[in-house]
């Protein structure tokens, strides 16, 4: 009888932690240890390096990342390839089935977000800042608005699309921007959720803007915090 070599990445990913037949159960086993969920949120605008996924996870250590992105990629949720040149450097990308994750992440964290211990000033990354506005635009007053803006952080840009009562976000530049959102995650969450009055030259910490004032307006409005729940 020929004996078949089961490498530690195969048994990883094939062992079960639960005897239940609930797609939650096994939706547990794919993302439930520490990070997973986080690198997938990192992903969800397109692919990364290894070193940029980690200086946006603050505390995960580069031996426990590689673990569970070779986890991740042994469940079929994200691929490792090589950038085609003059890149030409490996990155990590999430599947199209991982990125159907989509709308897990956004309603997980609408849920904990009103949580008493939500706490919106820790550090937060510029892919996790951009999943909070897919997580917490308000659709009833998007249904009327259509506005493209742009948002520079210092080390990546994004492109926000507002229409058909959602918004859809990219990773890159966009020439149509109606205004340019400029500055730190922490500016965006004081501008965005805070509702600090928009300024030229982020003055009081919050993001610069440049080009329509009216239109960066439009779009801050339609965002907000969702109410706590009362504990106790």
């Amino acid at each position: 009888m020929k004996l078949e070599k089961v490498t530690e990445r195969e048994k990883s990913s094939t062992k079960r932690w639960y005897d239940d037949a609930c797609g939650t159960a096994l939706a547990l086993e794919f993302v439930g240890e520490r990070w997973s969920l986080l690198i997938m949120r990192e992903l969800m605008f397109g692919p990364r390096r290894f070193g940029e996924i980690k200086a946006n996870l603050p505390g995960v250590s580069a031996n426990v990342l590689t673990q569970r992105l070779e986890g991740l990629e042994a469940n079929g949720i994200v691929t490792r390839y090589r950038l085609p040149s003059p890149a030409n450097v490996p990155v990590y990308d999430l599947t199209d089935w991982g990125r159907e994750s989509d709308s897990v992440i956004r309603d997980l964290g609408r849920w904990a977000a009103r949580s008493p211990r939500h706490d919106p000033m820790l550090f937060m990354s510029p892919a996790s800042a951009m999943m909070s506005l897919k997580t917490l635009i308000d659709h009833d007053r998007a249904r009327t608005e259509r506005v493209t803006v742009a948002f520079h952080f210092p080390a990546d840009a994004f492109i926000a699309r507002v229409a058909d009562g959602d918004v859809t976000i990219t990773r890159g530049e966009a020439g149509d921007a109606e205004a340019t959102f400029t500055g730190d995650t922490m500016a965006m969450r004081h501008t965005v959720y805070g509702k600090h009055p928009l300024t030229r030259d982020g003055a009081g910490g919050t993001l610069a803007v440049t080009g329509d004032m009216a239109a960066a307006q439009g779009f801050v409005d339609l965002f907000a915090l969702p109410p706590k729940i009362t504990v106790g």
